[in-house]
């Protein structure tokens, strides 16, 4: 059925999710995604940590900043004002974590035997150098929610 100039086109589905996106309306679905992608990275930063036996306890602060971010999209996805106030904060967390952890893995390479001059293998055997960039990807995606627009 066409719309008329009375009744409004009605959309459904998927159609309605890509509207949003291209209105700005995300808020809710990347807060829920900020969550779903929070938790995800913490149990394999523990996963992966553990294999090293957390041989430093700053190991342990991306685990724990996963529960955390996960909250605060959960709490993002319900609240308007929670996606406004502590999910661009556990975000930002997530982020800065992210920077420090990609800094601490380039100096567990460094440290490997030959160091840089190794690279090849110390990049393969060592801490993997781009890993931490994932969880920044997270904390990137509640930055963004918490600038746009609220799904109606």
């Amino acid at each position: 059925m066409a719309a008329t100039a009375d009744a409004p086109t009605v959309v459904h589905g998927i159609d309605r999710m890509v509207r949003n996106v291209e209105t700005g309306r995300f808020e809710r679905s990347l807060s829920a995604l900020t969550a779903l992608g929070a938790i995800t990275t913490a149990a394999e930063i523990f996963f992966e940590h553990d294999s090293a036996s957390f041989g430093n306890k700053l190991m342990w602060i991306p685990v724990a900043l996963g529960p955390i971010g996960a909250a605060a999209g959960i709490a993002g996805f319900f609240s308007k004002r929670m996606a406004k106030t502590a999910l661009p904060l556990a975000s930002a967390a997530i982020v800065a974590n992210g920077f420090q952890g990609t800094y601490l893995h380039a100096r567990g390479i460094a440290q490997k035997p030959g160091g840089w001059h190794n690279a090849r293998y110390n990049i393969e055997m060592g801490p993997p150098l781009l890993a931490p960039l994932l969880v920044t990807m997270v904390g990137g995606m509640g930055l963004l929610a918490a600038v746009l627009r609220r799904e109606k």
